[in-house]
């Protein structure tokens, strides 16, 4: 908020101001800037955030709070043209070397080649979850939405609020969850030629930088721990989340993204799970 607007805010009005600042989700109320420097910008008073990458450095930021559970929205432009080598990350994660994590990462390609969309969970600094599609429309065209849905039962992640991939808790079956840690919200862009487009063959052109990468609506209708925190829910949010499965049109959705679009799933990878596929796998159809 610029000065104008607090000057705005009567003593008497100054709860309502407050709300509306941080239903707005501005970046510079909810994130700090983590690395490279001056390629991290924040603009339109706080609505929008670009990353950049170049050959001397990428770039990133992580949310001021914790969360233990909630719903996390991203609004994503991805770097446009040959992309190839890149990687741009939506994500949590919590810290330590058995942490949980929960992501989104976007595979860049050469120009007319389609971005891989990299989803992955780990609990217990346990991953090999992989699931990575293709999309049915241009990333870098305009913005889309892109959505971590966690709860004590399950992760969603959605697309336009379609969901690609729900990873249930299967605790019961022995399988790991992240249930317990506190994570942050992250994101990220980086050079990762060694294996980002087509297995690291494609490299990086740098005659292409600096890469930039663009962010905005961000909002987490969350649960937030640690000092002095409480729920970024408030009673009039829609808490659906806190139980959110996925109904019959939403696998059918699913059934359509899996079968169009999905080019890798661990649980079919044989080859790579050669005691078995994980125990998951042999649980639900929806990982």
């Amino acid at each position: 908020m610029g000065h104008s607007s607090h000057n705005t805010c009567a003593v008497a009005l100054a709860i309502s101001c407050l709300i509306v600042a941080a239903s707005a989700g501005s970046f510079y109320d909810e994130m700090d800037i983590t690395f490279g420097g001056e390629r991290a910008k924040i603009s339109n008073g706080g609505q929008d955030l670009s990353l950049s990458l170049d050959q001397y450095s990428g770039s990133g930021f992580q949310s001021k709070h914790e969360y233990l559970f909630g719903r996390f929205d991203m609004q994503l432009k991805l770097v446009p043209g040959n992309s190839a080598g890149t990687v741009t990350t939506f994500y949590l994660s919590s810290q330590g070397a058995g942490h949980d994590e929960i992501d989104f990462e976007f595979l860049g390609n050469t120009t007319g080649s389609p971005y891989t969309i990299h989803t992955n969970v780990y609990s217990q600094g346990k991953g090999d979850k992989e699931q990575q599609f293709h999309l049915w429309f241009d990333p870098t065209a305009a913005f889309h939405t892109y959505t971590i849905v966690w709860n004590a039962q399950r992760i969603i992640f959605l697309i336009d609020n379609i969901p690609v991939r729900v990873f249930n808790n299967h605790e019961a079956a022995g399988v790991p969850f992240p249930k317990s840690q506190p994570m942050r919200v992250y994101a990220s862009l980086w050079n990762a030629d060694d294996w980002a487009t087509q297995g690291g063959r494609v490299k990086t052109d740098w005659k292409n930088a600096p890469f930039t990468a663009y962010y905005r609506k961000f909002n987490a209708n969350a649960d937030k721990v640690g000092p002095n925190s409480r729920s970024t829910s408030s009673v009039n949010d829609n808490q659906a989340w806190r139980t959110q499965g996925v109904d019959a049109a939403g696998r059918n959705r699913i059934r359509w993204v899996q079968n169009k679009h999905m080019i890798y799933n661990y649980c079919n990878d044989r080859t790579r799970f050669t005691n078995g596929l994980p125990a998951e796998c042999k649980r639900s159809r929806f990982l």
